[in-house]
């Protein structure tokens, strides 16, 4: 039985989300509070974390920053704000998608799923190590070394990269990247795929105005160039 931790401060809504995962063949924990969250997460370990933006203590968003450097499984946000500049600052900072309040809960069950299945897809060792240059990727530890450094990516970082140098001279769509990371289509809208492409150019200390090892093509979508890791 996988374990959820719920971060919500509405005694209603947690209540009806915890009875219905339960249901659903979940462990649930609920704390109401973001700072008694960032406590108990190294102890309670869970295998995905619900948050609430909007927390006594500790808002959402700074929860989620202090734990994301320790924390590698899901980070799901339930939010009441559904604009551009929330999702992309909660993508930015580390969350793997969220949730508009008020919460269906099938959507939400689904969203769950998703992440979790993502999280615990069998590693096919039949290729273990991607190298361009000074860029090495080692599917089955899931580390990464540029010049010999190394790159401390999120799980979704980490899959997000892989599938990009593993079709490294191809150009991948915005739609095909979706479905691939995400696991639902593309709405022409969502800015997780864009969001996760900065962070990573940034951590492979590529060039943000002008990048050239994961490219921008207009209209097409992005192409990991395979002969740009050369130099650090």
């Amino acid at each position: 039985m996988q374990h959820i931790l719920l971060v919500e401060d509405d005694p209603r809504l947690s209540a009806l989300v915890q009875t219905f995962l339960q249901q659903n063949n979940f462990e649930v924990t609920v704390i109401n509070r973001g700072d008694t969250a960032l406590k108990e997460i190294p102890g309670l370990k869970p295998d995905l974390i619900v948050l609430d933006i909007m927390l006594p203590g500790l808002d959402g968003m700074a929860l989620c920053r202090e734990i994301r450097p320790q924390y590698a499984g899901p980070i799901l946000f339930l939010t009441a704000k559904d604009s551009d500049f929330d999702q992309v600052l909660g993508l930015e900072i580390g969350a793997d998608d969220y949730v508009i309040k008020p919460v269906e809960p099938r959507v939400l069950l689904a969203r769950i799923n998703n992440l979790l299945r993502r999280m615990n897809q069998p590693v096919d060792t039949a290729v273990d190590l991607l190298s361009f240059g000074l860029l090495e990727i080692k599917r089955h530890s899931r580390a990464v070394t540029l010049a010999e450094k190394a790159i401390d990516l999120t799980s979704h970082e980490f899959d997000l990269l892989w599938l990009l140098a593993s079709n490294a001279g191809e150009t991948k769509s915005r739609e095909f990247i979706h479905q691939a990371m995400i696991g639902r289509e593309y709405d022409g809208l969502d800015r997780t795929v864009d969001v996760r492409i900065s962070r990573l150019r940034k951590k492979l200390c590529d060039h943000a105005d002008a990048p050239y090892r994961i490219k921008t093509i207009w209209g097409k979508g992005y192409l990991f160039v395979p002969d740009a890791w050369q130099t650090p």
